[in-house]
């Protein structure tokens, strides 16, 4: 789905960024809001602080004895004075070596006397205020009416006649209400970004719909062309650019229609006039060929030019005929007539026939063909008549261009197909020609002397009958180290093929590959 849709990807794609964009922002806004609020929650508190400090230090300073019964009453005095009538806010004062209580709170008027303060105030904010630093931090704790947030601001109060006794006034704000607006803004910050990116995603999706949409249709029109339903066409809607697509694309569709059947039609002319014009030249080729077969017979009682002249005849005529044959052939497999006569046929007998019919060719020019097969009968349904003249074609080919060396036809064999190849150590092919060997009237070197005659058809019909088999016929080459053939078919009759019994690349060749690139590896 992710490599198909278009559709998907551009809507992930999107989601994930503006996920990252709106998240990244929604998380700046909510962190500058909750310490816009808390910071002038700090900021009041410390001016009271500093105010209370101060009135704490005046405050003391008037008491003639701290160690007089009536000082814990005064002291209370002094911190209800301090809270200033706020609800919950609440001021303690800790007091060492003065007096008899060390520690006194007092309270807004919404909290009872007697409180414990000590889980509102923790030892790193005693040590801090000890220290005679001013400080401060956040608390959850629970006073006795539910667990709350409070800001807890602690400062030394100076002293001096109080004999070296350290005073600490500790003051603690609540601040739920600042905590509630930051979640508050947390919360529909963080809702309005996820329906932003939904409703991105959203408009994305429409978006690239309707641009994907016409492209899909387009997409389904051009595979039904290309199935050969040529009057497919594409709606045309509005006057936008999708709509000069589907405009374009169908005069591109009738344009092609056209030029496909004015070329199926020059090429059913075509094949028709090869056919027609193979089966008229019967008649005149066989009268020929009775007047040349007489003169050929009485040549020994001819004067030595007319004999050459009645042999030179009889050449021609035979390649004419074969000419005409091939023609004939390549006509019925253009017209799509050719039919194929699957028996079960023994492939050893076939080979050895070919071999054989060929063998004197081969002596005439110092070529031994040889035979590596296994143990006689390889059974396999095929139309001996099209894989013998495939055979013939293919041995006849390496013997052209053996150069003298040996010629090795090889059979094998698996449980589903059959393999033959056949080996020459000739000039061989250069790259790219591995392909155009199959063309029609193709040679790789139309001034070599042939030794079996040949009209440029032979490859051609040869790839003909092999994948009228339902096989391969496939060609390796190589400059100065030869070249092999290869026909690979079923052993059944309509069965498909998935590899083939025989390299295509000689042995020989692929291992010495294999060494130069393991010498350039090690170099």
């Amino acid at each position: 789905m992710w490599r198909r849709s278009l559709q998907l990807r551009m809507v992930t794609i999107t989601l994930l960024c503006s996920s990252v964009l709106v998240g990244g922002f929604g998380y700046l806004i909510a962190e500058t809001s909750t310490e816009s609020l808390l910071t002038g929650a700090e900021q009041d508190a410390r001016k009271q602080v500093i105010s209370g400090v101060k009135i704490a230090e005046q405050q003391l300073s008037a008491i003639p004895n701290p160690e007089s019964p009536d000082t814990p009453a005064q002291v209370i005095r002094l911190l209800s004075s301090l809270t200033g009538g706020q609800d919950g806010v609440v001021v303690t004062m800790r007091f060492t070596q003065v007096t008899a209580a060390s520690a006194l709170s007092s309270t807004g008027s919404a909290w009872p006397q007697g409180l414990d303060l000590r889980p509102a105030i923790s030892r790193e904010l005693e040590s801090a205020v000890i220290g005679r630093e001013r400080s401060f931090q956040y608390v959850s704790a629970d006073l006795g009416d539910g667990t709350h947030t409070y800001l807890v601001w602690g400062s030394n109060v100076p002293t001096p006649r109080w004999r070296g006794g350290s005073v600490e006034l500790y003051y603690l704000f609540p601040v739920d209400t600042e905590v509630e607006v930051a979640k508050d803004i947390t919360s529909t910050v963080s809702f309005v970004g996820v329906a932003l990116v939904l409703l991105l995603g959203m408009v994305t999706a429409l978006v690239t719909r309707a641009t994907v949409s016409p492209v899909r249709v387009a997409a389904r029109t051009a595979q039904r062309l290309s199935a050969g339903l040529l009057d497919q066409r594409m709606v045309v809607n509005g006057e936008d650019e999708m709509a000069l697509l589907a405009d374009a694309f169908n005069q591109m569709a009738a344009n092609l229609q056209r030029q496909i059947v004015r070329l199926e039609e020059m090429s059913r002319l075509q094949r028709r006039f090869t056919s027609d014009v193979s089966h008229e030249l019967r008649t005149p080729l066989t009268t020929v060929r009775m007047a040349a077969d007489l003169l050929y017979s009485q040549r020994e009682d001819f004067d030595p030019a007319s004999a050459r002249s009645a042999e030179l005849l009889q050449a021609e005529l035979d390649r004419f005929e074969e000419l005409l044959t091939d023609l004939l052939e390549i006509s019925r497999f253009d017209a799509g007539f050719a039919m194929l006569d699957s028996e079960p046929t023994d492939l050893v007998t076939v080979v050895r026939r070919v071999t054989e019919r060929l063998e004197s060719v081969a002596d005439r020019v110092g070529i031994n063909l040889e035979l590596v097969s296994p143990d006689p009968p390889v059974i396999a349904e095929i139309d001996p008549r099209r894989v013998e003249r495939i055979l013939r074609n293919l041995v006849g080919n390496a013997v052209d261009h053996g150069e003298g060396r040996p010629v090795t036809v090889t059979l094998g064999i698996d449980p589903r197909a059959i393999a033959i190849t056949v080996r020459d150590h000739g000039v061989g092919l250069k790259p790219g020609e591995e392909k155009l060997v199959f063309n029609r009237f193709w040679r790789a070197d139309p001034s070599r002397a042939r030794q079996t005659g040949g009209t440029g058809l032979g490859l051609s019909i040869s790839l003909e009958d092999a994948r009228l088999h339902g096989g391969w016929l496939e060609a390796w080459g190589a400059p100065g180290k030869g070249a092999q053939f290869r026909l690979t078919l079923p052993v059944r009759a309509g069965g498909r093929l998935t590899g083939s019994p025989l390299p295509l690349i000689p042995a020989e060749v692929a291992v010495a590959r294999q060494r130069q690139g393991s010498a350039e590896v090690a170099a």
